[in-house]
C-alpha cells in the first residue's frame, strides 16, 4: 500500500477549499509520545519551508538546553484533515521529522532513525518492509471531572456483541473516523478481557506504518472522549485479566515481489524468511526493551494470559513468540505476538528490521518449530526443545539490550543512549515505590 505523493500546491488549494484555520505539526519522543506544535495557517507557507522552530531541549531524549533549537520539516505525504472541527474551523496536521538548525537531520529523532535503517534495508537490496499492526485498547469510564478510572464500560468478551459489548458504538465511531482519514480498516472487534478492544487496519511499508499507529492511538483516545469514555494502551491495567499487545505482522520485499514466499518449499516459506525469522529470534531479549519499554509491559508478560513469553516459532499455534500465519504468495508473512501498544513503533520497527537483516546476512537458521502449546509443557520439556524465556523485567530487557550490538546499532548512539537514561530512571523510581499488595503481604506478618 503506497502513500499517495501529496504536493505543496495540493495542500495550499486543500486549505483554501476547505477552510483549514490550523495545521498540528506532529512528531514523536523517545518514550513514543506524541507531541505537535499547533500553528495558525497564517503560518502555512513558514511550514512548507521547514521554517517552524521548537524547544528541543523540553522533549524527552531530544538535547540539552544549550543546544535546543529545532527544525519541524514536514513531510507532505502525510497531509491529513481531522475529520471533527473545534469551535475555530478545521484542523489539519502533518507529520515531521526533526532537524537541527543547519537542517541536517537529528539523530536523536526516531522518525528520522527509522528512515536511516530503512536505506540499510534498500542498500540489501530490499525494495520495501511491510507492517500490519493488531493494537488492543481498553476504554474505561470517566469521573465527573472527566478523569479516568478503573470502571470498565462492558462485561464483554472476544467477538460479543450488544448489550455485552457496550463499546460497541464506540469502536464503530472510532472506525469510521479512521476510514473517512484513509484508513483502510479490516476488522475490529471485542477482545477476551472486559472492555477490551481491536481495530485491525491494514498494512503499509514501515515508516507510514509507524506513522499510521502514531495516528490510530490519536483518533481512539479523541473519539473515546465524545463518549465520556477513556482509552488507554496500557498493556496491563487490570490485574487477572489480559493485557493489551500489539502484535506485528511483517513481510519483506523486493523487485520480484515478497522476499518470505518460496512456491518450492515444503511449506512456501523462503530461506530469507527463515534467515530474518532466526535473526528476530536470536536477538527477541535485546528487542524485548523496545517492544514492550514500560515497567507495566512484564505484567503482561506472564504465562496464563496469552502473552508470548518464550522464544519459540510455530505456523500452527499461538502460544510461541512469532506465529507463521498459513497464508502464502503476497500475504505471506510473520507475526511477532510480543509487542505492546507502548512500544515506540518507529523504534520497534527499527530493532525488528535491523534484527531480521543480521539474520538474512549471516544467514541464521531457527531452531525447529514447536507446534505443541508451550504454556501446558514442563520446564525439562522446554529446556530440551531450547526454549528460553523473554525477559521478566524492564531492568533485565534493558541489561540485555546493552550486551547487544546489533540492536544498539539499530537506534543509534544518540537514541540508544537517551532510551537507556529514559528507561533506568523509570526502573529505578518504580525500585523505590512500595505497592499495595506489598503492605498487604508483609505489613502485619513482619
Amino acid at each position: 500500500m503506497a502513500r499517495k505523493t501529496i504536493t505543496a500546491d495540493e495542500i495550499r488549494q486543500t486549505v483554501k477549499d476547505e477552510n483549514v484555520l490550523f495545521l498540528r505539526l506532529m512528531f514523536t519522543d523517545i518514550n513514543g509520545i506524541v507531541k505537535n506544535v499547533e500553528v495558525p495557517i497564517s503560518q502555512l507557507e513558514k511550514v512548507l519551508n521547514n521554517k517552524i522552530t521548537f524547544d528541543g531541549s523540553s522533549i524527552d531524549g531530544f538535547v540539552r538546553i544549550e543546544e535546543s533549537d529545532m527544525l519541524l520539516f514536514p513531510d507532505l505525504d502525510t497531509w491529513l484533515l481531522f475529520p471533527w472541527e473545534n469551535d475555530h474551523g478545521k484542523i489539519a496536521r502533518l507529520i515531521c521529522s526533526v532537524h537541527r538548525p543547519d537542517g541536517s537531520p537529528f539523530a536523536g529523532d526516531p522518525r528520522n532513525n527509522l528512515i536511516r535503517v530503512v536505506n540499510e534495508m534498500k542498500e540489501a537490496g530490499f525494495t520495501s518492509f511491510n507492517i500490519g499492526p493488531e493494537p488492543e485498547f481498553f476504554l474505561f469510564k470517566m469521573d465527573e471531572n472527566g478523569n479516568p478510572t478503573t470502571q470498565l464500560n462492558d462485561k464483554g468478551s472476544y467477538f460479543d456483541f450488544a448489550p455485552l459489548d457496550l463499546g460497541e458504538n464506540c469502536r464503530r465511531d472510532i472506525v469510521l473516523e479512521l476510514e473517512k482519514m484513509g484508513f483502510e480498516v479490516e476488522a475490529s472487534h471485542h477482545e477476551v478481557a472486559p472492555g477490551q478492544h481491536e481495530i485491525d487496519f491494514k498494512y503499509a511499508d514501515t515508516l507510514e506504518a509507524a506513522d499510521n499507529i502514531q495516528t490510530f492511538k490519536l483518533v481512539v483516545k479523541t473519539i473515546a472522549r465524545k463518549h465520556g469514555l477513556y482509552a488507554t494502551f496500557m498493556p496491563k491495567p487490570l490485574h487477572g485479566i489480559n493485557g493489551s499487545g500489539m502484535h506485528i505482522n511483517m513481510s519483506l520485499f523486493h523487485d520480484k515481489g515478497n522476499a518470505f514466499f518460496d512456491a518450492n518449499t515444503d511449506d512456501q516459506l523462503s530461506e530469507t524468511a527463515m534467515h530474518f525469522l532466526a535473526g528476530v529470534l536470536r536477538h527477541a531479549y535485546a528487542l524485548t526493551a523496545i517492544n514492550n519499554p514500560t515497567v507495566n509491559s512484564y505484567k503482561r508478560l506472564v504465562p496464563g494470559f496469552e502473552a508470548p513469553v518464550y522464544v519459540a516459532w510455530s505456523g500452527k499455534n499461538r502460544s510461541p513468540l512469532i506465529r507463521v500465519p498459513q497464508s502464502r504468495g503476497l500475504s505471506t508473512r510473520l507475526e511477532l505476538r510480543s509487542v505492546d501498544p507502548t512500544a515506540n513503533p518507529y523504534l520497534a520497527i527499527a530493532g525488528i528490521l535491523q534484527a531480521g537483516l543480521d539474520g538474512v546476512t549471516k544467514k541464521l537458521k531457527p531452531e525447529e518449530a514447536v507446534d505443541r502449546n508451550i504454556y501446558r509443557m514442563q520446564d525439562d520439556e522446554r529446556k530440551a526443545n531450547h526454549i528460553q524465556d523473554l525477559p521478566s523485567t524492564l531492568h533485565n530487557a534493558l541489561k540485555a539490550l546493552a550486551a547487544d550490538d546489533v540492536v544498539k546499532a539499530a537506534l543509534g548512539k544518540h537514541l540508544y543512549q537517551s532510551f537507556m537514561d529514559s528507561k533506568n530512571l523509570e526502573w529505578s523510581a518504580y525500585r523505590q515505590q512500595v505497592s499495595e499488595w506489598e503492605r498487604q503481604q508483609y505489613l502485619e506478618l513482619y
